[in-house]
Formats: C-alpha cells, structure tokens, sequence
C-alpha cells in the first residue's frame, strides 16, 4: 500500500482460483482472496497482500481509498465485509464507490469521558458501539466521538442525541438506546450480553466466495 494524494493505494492481483485448496496456497504465501463489487465488475476476484491489507483494514471500514487492479483499472472502493480467524483475514470483500454519491456506513462510537453516574454509583452501559450514517465517501469519518460525561445515574444516550459533522446524516432509528447509566440494583437484574452469547463470527469459505 503506498500514498496517492490523501488517499491510500492497494494493488490488487486478478486470480482464477476459486477453490479451498488453491485458496489456501494463497493464504500460505501471505496473500488474502477477495472480491470487488462494483458498476462493470460483476464481482471481479481478485488477491491482496495481508500485511498491506492489515493496513488499510486498520483505518476503519468507511475510509476511502484506491484499488490497483493489476492489468485493469484503479477504483476507489471501501471495504465492504471482512473475515477473520486468529487475527489472519481470511477473505475481504471490496465496494467501488462513487467520490460523488452518498452512501450509508457504519461507523464506531468512541466513547470519552466517565459518566456523571457511574462515579456517583452507577454502572455505565453501551447498547450500541455503531452508528449508521449517510454522507459523501470523503466525509465519512473512521469513528465518532461522543462525550458520555454528563449522564447521571438513569440517562439514556439515544442515536438522536448524537451530534453528526456537516455532510452526515443519521440512518441509525433517532430512537435507539447508544448508552445508559443504570443504578447498581437495576445493572446486576439485567446484565449486559458477554462475549460468549454473540454471535460467531463467519467461518471460512471453503469453496468459492
């Protein structure tokens, strides 16, 4: 991956190999299958490097940049959906977009300050760690800051509650619960969900993707 103007470069490598077998002699050589989706793609499969893929992944999945399609043609894309096991990707799937055209993005909620409650006893809960939103793909943001100091014990942060910059609109229910501040009785009643009850992620596709 390599710098073009404020924009981050992927070169991507057309492939044939479809299979499990050939799928894993990829990932063996530290390359990761993927598709991109897009106007005049029709799902083009192609390989990337992991470690410069890592990279990209990294910066969050509404960021904008380029793929270098080897023997085709460069396209800004996002990344679309991503698998993982053990902290290797195992296959990722790209969006050509439109610099022009708004579209809708999930975007992590970055959560700063202590709330108000939880120092006077309370127990700060997260419903939500997303927010969808529509904008411009050079207006997306790779995650959105909310200040959570002011809740007091029986707050509830809603999606509406949310300031969005300029360009960005909520596609997120205004209704929905982001956060709260649940007294100490109420929090141990009703427990938050672990890890162990989420859902698993998705597994490897062993055929084609």
């Amino acid at each position: 991956m390599k710098s073009n103007g404020k924009m981050a470069q992927l070169t991507a490598t057309p492939r044939t190999e479809k299979k499990g077998a050939a799928l894993r002699l990829l990932r063996q050589g530290g390359r990761v299958p993927a598709v991109v989706y897009g106007p005049g793609l029709e799902g083009a499969s192609i390989h990337v490097d992991e470690k410069e893929m890592l990279k990209v992944a990294r910066t969050g999945r509404s960021e904008m940049f380029n793929l270098n399609v080897e023997g085709g043609k460069t396209v800004p894309v996002l990344i679309k959906d991503q698998q993982e096991r053990n902290g290797r990707l195992l296959h990722v799937d790209f969006l050509q977009i439109s610099k022009n055209k708004p579209i809708s993005v999930s975007v992590s909620i970055d959560f700063q300050g202590t709330a108000a409650g939880s120092k006077a006893g309370g127990v700060f809960q997260t419903q939500e760690t997303q927010l969808e939103v529509e904008g411009l793909p050079a207006d997306l943001p790779t995650s959105i800051e909310v200040d959570v100091s002011g809740l007091d014990i029986g707050d509830r942060l809603t999606a509406a509650d949310i300031k969005l910059d300029k360009g960005l609109t909520l596609v997120t229910s205004p209704d929905s619960i982001i956060a709260s501040v649940m007294p100490p009785q109420a929090a141990e009643e009703e427990p938050t969900a672990s890890a162990e009850d989420a859902e698993p992620a998705a597994e490897e596709k062993a055929t084609e993707e």
